[in-house]
C-alpha cells in the first residue's frame, strides 16, 4: 500500500496530478486545497490513501495528515465514495467543515455542491462523535493557553483558511477582547468564523 509520495509534479489538472517518483509517474486525485498548496515546480510531498478496486488501484493525495484523516472518515460513511469525499474537501475549508459537523449545521453542509440534505444529515450522524474524539483534525488543540498564544494561533488558522492577515489580526484581537485570554483555540476559531460568515 502506498502511504505517501515525494517527487516532481509533471502534470496537473483541476482534480489530479501526476507525480514523477524516480521515473515512475503516479496519477493521484487531489482536492482543490491540496492542488493549490502544491508547488508549480520542484519537489512535492503528498500523504496518500490507496483505494483497491476490482480492476484498478486508485491514489488520493493530500497536503496534510488532517485532510487525509477527514477523507478516510468521509469514505467510511455509507453512500459517500472517494469522489464525493474529494468534492466535500474541495467545497469547504477543513476547520469550517469540522465546526459544521460538531454544531449539526445541516444548512452549511448541504450548501456544498453535490451534498443534499440527507447526505448532510448522514455526515453529522456518523462523524459528530468521531470528530469530538479526534484532536488531530484541523490541527486544533483543545488545550487552554495564554491569550497571546491563542491569539497568534487564531491568526495563523484564519490565514490558513484564506483570510487576509490584517482581517485575521483584527478578528483575533476582537475575539480575545470579548471572551478573555483563557478561551481555547477551538472556541476562539468557532467564534471568529461565525463573525466572519455573518
Amino acid at each position: 500500500m502506498i502511504a505517501c509520495l515525494r517527487g516532481n509534479i509533471i502534470n496537473r489538472s483541476i482534480n489530479r496530478v501526476i507525480v514523477d517518483v524516480q521515473g515512475v509517474g503516479y496519477d493521484v486525485s487531489v482536492s482543490l486545497p491540496t492542488l493549490e498548496s502544491l508547488p508549480r515546480e520542484g519537489e512535492a510531498f503528498l500523504y496518500v490513501h490507496t483505494a483497491m478496486r476490482e480492476n484498478s488501484l486508485e491514489l488520493y493525495g493530500f497536503s496534510s495528515p488532517e485532510e487525509k484523516i477527514l477523507f478516510e472518515m468521509l469514505i467510511s460513511i455509507s453512500g459517500i465514495g472517494p469522489r464525493t469525499s474529494l468534492n466535500i474537501l474541495s467545497g469547504i475549508p477543513h476547520d469550517v467543515f469540522r465546526i459544521a459537523v460538531l454544531e449539526s449545521d445541516i444548512q452549511k453542509l448541504s450548501s456544498i455542491p453535490g451534498i443534499g440534505k440527507k447526505s448532510a444529515q448522514r455526515i453529522v450522524l456518523e462523524l459528530r462523535e468521531k470528530l469530538k474524539k479526534s484532536h488531530v483534525i484541523a490541527g486544533i488543540s483543545s488545550l487552554e493557553g495564554s491569550g497571546t498564544s491563542v491569539q497568534s494561533d487564531l491568526i495563523s488558522s484564519l490565514v490558513n483558511l484564506g483570510y487576509k492577515e490584517k482581517l485575521a489580526e483584527a478578528m483575533a484581537a476582537n475575539v480575545i477582547k470579548d471572551n478573555g485570554s483563557n478561551i481555547d483555540l477551538e472556541s476562539a476559531l468557532k467564534l471568529a468564523l461565525k463573525k466572519l460568515v455573518n
